[in-house]
């Protein structure tokens, strides 16, 4: 079965940070992921993990000031060495509070910028990024997000990300699957996303989600999650993907984070064992 992770950077945010580890195991969830945690001391966060027996599931490298139109810059020319930089910060906090893998945003395209460039910009860090989190037996994924949100992002579907990460060539490369986002470029049904899902699992690191459109809860939007959850099921108990599959989605407007769980409540009555 889908082993359900909350994002505690999108989800409990009617609570203070510290105070969402608590509030996610009192929804059920046994393991989190958040975004950039760097602010707060590591110990800080391993006390939580360990005092509410939640398994850390993921955190990303820095990804630059996104109200200044930064969507993460390993693919920005001329930022290597800042990238360098996180992603050392990155390892070292992944390391202390016992998370395995490090989620890298490749960055937007400026218009007057070459994709040549850009694109070998991103190959060449992630071949360091991969070669430093191999040193610390650390998984580095790569995540495609939708240029509807983000216009000109660098990595915008499966495509683009596996040939990317063939190029870079690096064994612990993953994909960063995230329905939401792909739902949008790539199109189909919860069927047809869940056969995207299967054959890419060998090279599959993470799974996420949220409705379509507006990023919010499922039940929303267009995406049959009951029939997406039952295909995951599926995958699940052929023993072909044993990660995490993560809510990172933002409750809708007025309603607080346990309001919108229902799917979770309902997948669990529905597989009580």
């Amino acid at each position: 079965m889908p082993r359900f992770a909350a994002n505690i950077s999108f989800l409990f945010a009617e609570s203070l940070f510290l105070d969402r580890f608590r509030a996610a195991a009192e929804a059920g969830f046994i393991a989190v992921e958040f975004h950039y945690p760097f602010d707060v001391d590591s110990r800080e966060i391993r006390a939580r993990l360990q005092q509410y027996r939640l398994a850390p599931v993921l955190i990303n490298i820095r990804a630059g000031l996104p109200m200044l139109g930064e969507w993460g810059f390993a693919g920005v020319p001329g930022r290597e060495e800042s990238f360098q930089l996180c992603v050392a910060e990155a390892i070292e906090y992944a390391l202390a509070i016992g998370v395995s893998q490090l989620n890298c945003l490749a960055g937007v395209q400026a218009p007057e910028a070459d994709a040549g460039l850009c694109e070998m910009t991103l190959i060449s860090n992630l071949r360091y990024a991969a070669k430093e989190c191999a040193k610390a037996n650390l998984a580095l994924n790569l995540e495609p997000i939708n240029t509807q949100d983000v216009p000109g992002y660098l990595v915008k579907n499966t495509t683009d990300a596996i040939r990317i990460m063939d190029t870079v060539g690096a064994p612990n490369l993953k994909l960063q699957y995230d329905c939401y986002h792909m739902q949008i470029m790539e199109g189909g049904d919860a069927e047809a996303l869940a056969a995207t899902i299967e054959r890419l699992l060998p090279r599959i690191g993470h799974i996420q989600f949220a409705d379509v459109p507006g990023r919010q809860e499922p039940g929303t939007g267009v995406i049959d999650f009951p029939q997406l959850f039952a295909q995951l099921d599926r995958i699940s108990a052929n023993g072909k993907y044993a990660g995490w599959v993560s809510a990172e989605y933002r409750p809708g407007v007025g309603k607080s984070t346990e309001e919108t769980l229902g799917w979770l409540h309902q997948y669990e009555n529905a597989n009580p064992g």
